[in-house]
Parts: structure tokens; sequence; C-alpha cells
């Protein structure tokens, strides 16, 4: 099994980056890194005798996070920019109505399912409500009426200072 990266390489992350429990000073499940941001690979090692994981340092977070090739991609692959992506909590701009009755209020928070589209205008499919774990309340939402939530500092301008290594 080759690395598809090498040392000193600059890759862009191509999925959310969360802690799976391995990025000490962190929750599990708190995001990283986003998707879109650029780093470079510091070193390369295996995980499990099957899985290559690159360690890449983002320098404009400050800190160093282990990769999946299959999270990462080079420069040169075509790059789509969307504001969004599966399980980001966000906020509604503005009131929902569907056959003259409002169903999403202005502010309310939801949750990112997917993309509903893969090209622009993005769409994306958005739960508003779990009762018992099901969802019961989810609409399809252009991305312009979407915000982010201000819940995650990675999101809201804070930059997170860590200097562990993965």
């Amino acid at each position: 099994m080759d690395a598809k990266f090498d040392y000193g390489e600059k890759v862009r992350v191509i999925k959310n980056i969360r802690n799976d429990g391995t990025f000490m000073g962190s929750n599990r499940g708190a995001l990283l890194i986003r998707r879109g941001n650029e780093g470079y690979i510091k070193g390369v090692g295996k995980f499990l005798q099957d899985q290559v994981i690159y360690q890449v340092h983002f320098m404009e977070q400050g800190c160093t996070v282990g990769c999946r090739e299959t999270e990462l991609s080079d420069l040169s692959s075509p790059w789509i920019d969307r504001k969004f992506e599966r399980g980001d909590s966000v906020v509604v701009r503005q009131t929902l109505s569907s056959s003259g009755e409002v169903v999403v209020s202005v502010g309310q928070r939801g949750t990112i399912l997917g993309l509903e589209s893969n090209q622009k205008p993005f769409y994306y499919r958005v739960s508003f409500k779990e009762v018992d774990s099901e969802d019961v309340n989810s609409w399809v939402i252009p991305e312009t009426v979407l915000l982010l939530a201000q819940s995650d500092p990675l999101l809201t301008g804070q930059v997170l200072t860590r200097s562990t290594q993965c």
C-alpha cells in the first residue's frame, strides 16, 4: 500500500474532519478542520496495517491533524465550494411556508442531513425536529436561506490553537 501524497505536499480536505476521540483537548465529534481548508503533509503512517494516515499541518488553524487518504485531495482536483456539510447545525434566515402554512420560523435551528443538488444553486435536506430519533420535519432548502449556527468556535471565526500531534 503506497501513499498517494508525499511529505511537504499541499493538500485540500474534502470532508469535514471531526474528533474521533484521538485529538486531545477537544470533545469527541467536535469539528477540527472544515472541508476546503488546505494544509501540508507533515508525515505519513499506517493504521491497522491497511490504512494510510497523513499528518496534515493546517497553518491557519495552528494544528496538525491525522487524515485518511479519502479525506484529502491534491490542489489540481476540481473543487466545488459549498457552505454546509452533513451534520452541520444551521439557522434559517427567513420564514418558510408550504401551502400557505408556516413550517419553519426565522431563527429556527436545524441539522443538515445531506446535499440534494450537486451543482449551484445548492439545496440541502435539513431536519428541524426529531421524535424518538425519527425525522418528522425535514425540508429541502436553498443554501442562501441558511446560516451556520453559532455553536462551533471554528465556524464563528475564533481560532483554536492546538499543538497536539496525531
